[in-house]
Protein backbone atom coordinates (compact mmCIF):
# COMPACT_ATOMS: atom_id res chain seq x y z
CA UNK A 1 0.00 0.00 0.00
CA UNK A 2 1.79 3.68 -1.15
CA UNK A 3 1.84 5.90 1.50
CA UNK A 4 -0.31 9.14 1.66
CA UNK A 5 1.59 11.80 1.44
CA UNK A 6 -0.42 14.46 1.15
CA UNK A 7 -1.77 12.98 4.76
CA UNK A 8 1.82 12.88 6.06
CA UNK A 9 2.56 16.59 4.83
CA UNK A 10 -0.75 17.48 6.49
CA UNK A 11 0.30 16.02 9.57
CA UNK A 12 4.28 17.54 9.52
CA UNK A 13 2.44 20.63 9.14
CA UNK A 14 1.10 20.93 12.17
CA UNK A 15 3.89 18.92 13.86
CA UNK A 16 5.44 22.20 12.90
CA UNK A 17 3.03 24.50 13.90
CA UNK A 18 2.23 23.10 17.02
CA UNK A 19 5.58 23.16 18.11
CA UNK A 20 6.14 27.06 16.98
CA UNK A 21 3.07 27.77 19.23
CA UNK A 22 5.06 26.19 22.01
CA UNK A 23 8.02 27.58 21.31
CA UNK A 24 6.35 31.01 21.48
CA UNK A 25 5.32 30.86 24.90
CA UNK A 26 7.45 32.29 28.20
CA UNK A 27 7.56 32.37 31.79
CA UNK A 28 8.36 35.82 32.61
CA UNK A 29 9.06 38.97 31.24
CA UNK A 30 12.21 41.13 32.29
CA UNK A 31 11.46 44.69 32.76
CA UNK A 32 14.48 46.62 31.91
CA UNK A 33 15.30 50.68 32.35
CA UNK A 34 18.64 52.16 31.28
CA UNK A 35 20.31 55.59 32.74
CA UNK A 36 21.13 57.57 29.66
CA UNK A 37 24.26 59.00 31.29
CA UNK A 38 25.73 55.50 31.46
CA UNK A 39 24.37 55.08 27.73
CA UNK A 40 26.12 57.86 26.01
CA UNK A 41 29.36 57.87 28.72
CA UNK A 42 30.98 54.99 26.24
CA UNK A 43 33.46 54.70 23.23
CA UNK A 44 30.32 55.23 20.92
CA UNK A 45 28.86 57.89 22.27
CA UNK A 46 24.92 58.67 21.77
CA UNK A 47 23.02 61.10 19.62
CA UNK A 48 19.86 62.27 21.39
CA UNK A 49 16.54 62.42 19.30
CA UNK A 50 14.75 64.35 17.15
CA UNK A 51 12.40 65.52 20.14
CA UNK A 52 15.66 66.82 22.03
CA UNK A 53 17.46 65.97 24.75
CA UNK A 54 15.83 63.16 27.12
CA UNK A 55 15.03 64.25 31.17
CA UNK A 56 17.68 63.18 33.69
CA UNK A 57 15.72 60.23 34.44
CA UNK A 58 15.84 55.85 33.63
CA UNK A 59 14.42 55.81 30.47
CA UNK A 60 12.71 52.34 29.07
CA UNK A 61 14.87 49.65 26.97
CA UNK A 62 12.26 47.04 26.57
CA UNK A 63 9.72 44.98 28.21
CA UNK A 64 11.52 40.94 26.76
CA UNK A 65 9.75 37.40 27.52
CA UNK A 66 12.01 35.06 28.91
CA UNK A 67 12.01 31.76 30.10
CA UNK A 68 12.96 30.13 33.14
CA UNK A 69 16.23 28.68 31.99
CA UNK A 70 17.77 32.14 31.52
CA UNK A 71 17.04 31.71 27.70
CA UNK A 72 14.29 33.47 25.57
CA UNK A 73 12.47 33.85 22.28
CA UNK A 74 12.48 36.35 19.37
CA UNK A 75 11.21 37.54 16.27
CA UNK A 76 8.65 35.28 16.78
CA UNK A 77 5.87 35.79 14.36
CA UNK A 78 7.31 37.39 10.69
CA UNK A 79 4.13 38.86 9.90
CA UNK A 80 3.58 41.09 12.80
CA UNK A 81 5.50 44.49 12.10
CA UNK A 82 5.73 47.47 14.11
CA UNK A 83 2.63 49.96 13.19
CA UNK A 84 3.19 53.45 14.59
CA UNK A 85 -0.81 53.67 14.04
CA UNK A 86 -1.35 51.55 16.88
CA UNK A 87 0.87 53.87 19.65
CA UNK A 88 -0.56 57.40 18.43
CA UNK A 89 -2.14 57.56 21.26
CA UNK A 90 1.04 56.91 23.35
CA UNK A 91 3.22 59.17 21.59
CA UNK A 92 3.70 61.64 23.97
CA UNK A 93 4.41 59.08 26.65
CA UNK A 94 6.81 57.08 24.31
CA UNK A 95 9.06 60.15 23.56
CA UNK A 96 9.22 61.08 27.16
CA UNK A 97 9.31 57.67 28.93
CA UNK A 98 11.21 55.18 26.04
CA UNK A 99 13.32 57.68 24.03
CA UNK A 100 16.09 56.21 21.41
CA UNK A 101 19.90 57.62 22.31
CA UNK A 102 21.22 55.37 18.97
CA UNK A 103 23.04 56.98 16.55
CA UNK A 104 21.75 59.18 14.13
CA UNK A 105 19.20 60.89 15.77
CA UNK A 106 15.86 59.20 15.43
CA UNK A 107 12.24 60.17 16.02
CA UNK A 108 12.14 56.64 18.13
CA UNK A 109 10.13 54.52 15.27
CA UNK A 110 13.18 52.33 14.50
CA UNK A 111 13.99 51.60 17.96
CA UNK A 112 10.68 50.64 19.08
CA UNK A 113 10.05 48.79 15.78
CA UNK A 114 13.03 46.71 16.53
CA UNK A 115 11.81 46.11 20.35
CA UNK A 116 8.14 44.67 18.89
CA UNK A 117 9.27 42.43 16.36
CA UNK A 118 12.25 41.29 18.12
CA UNK A 119 10.47 40.62 21.55
CA UNK A 120 6.96 41.99 21.60
CA UNK A 121 5.87 39.23 19.16
CA UNK A 122 6.76 36.78 21.52
CA UNK A 123 4.53 38.00 23.97
CA UNK A 124 1.49 38.57 21.50
CA UNK A 125 -0.46 35.39 23.29
CA UNK A 126 -1.12 38.12 26.24
CA UNK A 127 -0.82 41.45 24.72
CA UNK A 128 -1.21 42.84 21.44
CA UNK A 129 1.43 45.56 19.98
CA UNK A 130 -0.67 48.49 22.03
CA UNK A 131 -1.05 46.86 24.91
CA UNK A 132 2.47 45.89 24.84
CA UNK A 133 4.01 49.19 24.31
CA UNK A 134 0.69 50.53 27.07
CA UNK A 135 1.97 47.93 29.55
CA UNK A 136 5.57 48.78 29.51
CA UNK A 137 4.72 52.66 29.78
CA UNK A 138 2.67 51.61 33.03
CA UNK A 139 4.99 49.89 34.18
CA UNK A 140 7.57 52.87 34.04
CA UNK A 141 5.38 55.39 36.06
CA UNK A 142 5.16 52.37 38.69
CA UNK A 143 8.38 51.90 39.46
CA UNK A 144 10.46 55.07 39.85
CA UNK A 145 14.02 53.97 39.77
CA UNK A 146 15.81 57.43 40.37
CA UNK A 147 13.36 58.53 42.90
CA UNK A 148 13.98 54.72 44.34
CA UNK A 149 17.76 55.46 44.27
CA UNK A 150 17.60 59.38 45.35
CA UNK A 151 16.00 58.50 48.41
CA UNK A 152 18.63 56.23 49.50
CA UNK A 153 20.79 59.23 49.18
CA UNK A 154 21.92 57.71 45.45
CA UNK A 155 22.56 60.31 43.04
CA UNK A 156 23.46 60.99 39.34
CA UNK A 157 26.75 63.05 40.25
CA UNK A 158 29.59 60.50 38.87
CA UNK A 159 29.73 59.60 42.57
CA UNK A 160 30.75 56.25 43.57
CA UNK A 161 28.56 53.44 45.42
CA UNK A 162 28.40 50.01 46.30
CA UNK A 163 26.55 47.59 44.04
CA UNK A 164 24.92 46.14 47.19
CA UNK A 165 23.37 49.19 48.52
CA UNK A 166 22.02 49.92 45.09
CA UNK A 167 20.93 46.16 45.16
CA UNK A 168 19.17 46.88 48.27
CA UNK A 169 17.57 50.51 47.50
CA UNK A 170 15.70 49.28 44.50
CA UNK A 171 14.97 45.66 46.25
CA UNK A 172 13.59 47.85 49.31
CA UNK A 173 11.70 50.36 46.95
CA UNK A 174 10.06 47.94 44.71
CA UNK A 175 10.23 45.01 46.70
CA UNK A 176 11.86 42.73 44.55
CA UNK A 177 15.89 41.66 43.86
CA UNK A 178 16.72 43.63 41.20
CA UNK A 179 19.20 42.77 38.16
CA UNK A 180 21.76 45.70 38.14
CA UNK A 181 24.32 45.55 34.86
CA UNK A 182 27.11 47.65 34.29
CA UNK A 183 28.92 49.34 31.16
CA UNK A 184 32.42 50.79 30.92
CA UNK A 185 33.35 54.13 30.34
CA UNK A 186 36.56 55.09 28.70
CA UNK A 187 38.44 55.63 31.78
CA UNK A 188 37.53 51.42 33.04
CA UNK A 189 35.07 52.92 35.34
CA UNK A 190 32.08 50.29 35.98
CA UNK A 191 28.61 52.23 35.98
CA UNK A 192 24.88 52.13 36.61
CA UNK A 193 23.56 51.07 33.04
CA UNK A 194 20.74 49.15 32.87
CA UNK A 195 18.40 47.45 35.88
CA UNK A 196 16.09 44.45 35.55
CA UNK A 197 13.15 43.38 37.00
CA UNK A 198 10.94 40.47 36.34
CA UNK A 199 7.44 40.71 36.32
CA UNK A 200 4.81 37.94 35.33
CA UNK A 201 3.03 36.98 31.78
CA UNK A 202 0.15 39.33 32.11
CA UNK A 203 2.52 42.16 32.29
CA UNK A 204 1.05 43.59 35.36
CA UNK A 205 2.36 42.37 38.54
CA UNK A 206 6.40 42.59 39.68
CA UNK A 207 7.69 39.06 40.64
CA UNK A 208 11.13 37.62 41.93
CA UNK A 209 13.40 36.86 39.18
CA UNK A 210 13.56 33.36 38.26
CA UNK A 211 17.10 33.92 37.25
CA UNK A 212 19.09 37.16 37.28
CA UNK A 213 21.33 38.42 33.87
CA UNK A 214 24.99 38.49 34.37
CA UNK A 215 26.07 41.95 35.98
CA UNK A 216 29.60 42.69 34.87
CA UNK A 217 29.69 45.19 37.57
CA UNK A 218 32.40 45.64 40.25
CA UNK A 219 31.29 46.32 43.87
CA UNK A 220 31.62 49.99 43.46
CA UNK A 221 30.14 51.83 40.32
CA UNK A 222 29.54 55.27 39.12
CA UNK A 223 26.09 57.18 38.75
CA UNK A 224 27.11 59.09 36.26
CA UNK A 225 25.84 62.67 35.36
CA UNK A 226 23.50 63.43 32.55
Amino acid sequence: MKPNFSLLSKLLILQYLSALCLSQDFDFFYFVQQWPGAYCDTRQSCCYPKTGKPVADFGIHGLWPNYNDGSWPSNCDPDSVFDKSQISELMSSMNEKWPSLSCPSSNGFRFWSHEWEKHGTCAESELDQREYFETALKLKEKINLLQILKDADIEPDDGFYSLENISDAIKKGTGFTPGIECNKDSAHNSQLYQVYLCVDTSGSNLIECPILPSSRCGSNIQFPKF
